[in-house]
């Protein structure tokens, strides 16, 4: 499982004129389910997410998680993240989970992220066209992979 996750003022989700999700200061979590990918995968990721200590402390360290600050986590699925471009300048995405398997493995991570914040996780749509707003700040952006375990 990939994840592109970035420190946000502010995100949305749009499909058509529809918005999906919306959030405040938190989290915007960009993810890719490999096809490899099982539970523990998204069980990991979405551990690693909630802990990352990526917001400001009172001395300004990057010491606090998006449960210390009660901030929000907007996720937006993204097959894209699992792209190859070994070969030639189109990318290839065989190693991106069919949706029978990936969607399954997206809740979970959604479902974990609840689990561990106790808030609600609001999403965009899975295999749609969506358009995603976000104010990054800082900017901060860290990439996980469930695979390297980090």
């Amino acid at each position: 499982m990939r994840a592109v996750i970035q420190r946000v003022r502010s995100a949305e989700v749009t499909v058509g004129h529809e918005t999906t999700g919306r959030i405040g200061r938190g989290l915007l979590v960009l993810l890719g389910v490999d096809d490899r990918d099982e539970d523990f995968d998204a069980e990991w990721t979405a551990q690693k997410t909630v802990q990352l200590r990526v917001f400001e402390d009172e001395q300004g360290v990057m010491n606090r998680s998006v449960t210390d600050i009660r901030g929000d986590i907007l996720v937006v699925s993204q097959f894209t993240l699992l792209a190859s471009t070994k070969k030639g300048a189109r990318p290839s995405y065989h190693l991106a989970a069919r949706p029978n398997k990936a969607v399954p493995l997206y809740e979970s991570f959604m479902a974990h992220c609840r689990r561990l914040t106790g808030r609600d996780i609001p999403c965009g749509r899975f295999g749609a066209d969506m358009q995603v707003g976000m104010v990054n700040d800082g900017p901060v952006t860290i990439i996980l992979d469930s695979h390297l375990r980090e």
